[in-house]
């Protein structure tokens, strides 16, 4: 797969405000799938599932099985990705216009 099409997972993953929302859960500590579903009680079991698919498909989370038991654990490195090819190299850009503003502004 390429990285452009990875890209597009992650964003699309992180298009909607449960999935967010659902990452800043498990930025807090793994969970299993009725752990979500008891943080999300507006959603049924097959819409987490859903989810869930959804945000793996993307490599946001990590599944592991332990007995019956399905543990997702948060996967930042995507996201970092998309900070580095995107919004840092944005930033930079933003940050030399303010330098230039402000040397204008002075001088």
């Amino acid at each position: 797969m390429s990285s452009e099409s990875k890209e597009d997972g992650v964003f699309k993953a992180l298009a909607n405000h449960k999935r967010r929302a659902m990452l800043d859960a498990l930025k807090e500590e793994p969970r299993t799938t009725g752990m979500l579903c008891d943080a999300f009680p507006e959603m049924d079991r097959c819409t987490v599932m859903q989810h869930l698919k959804v945000l793996e498909e993307a490599d946001l989370i990590v599944v592991r099985r332990e007995g019956r038991e399905r543990w997702n654990h948060l996967n930042s490195m995507p996201i970092k990705a998309i900070h580095d090819r995107w919004i840092s190299e944005y930033a930079a850009h933003a940050m030399s216009i303010l330098d230039r503003l402000k040397a204008d502004l002075e001088g």
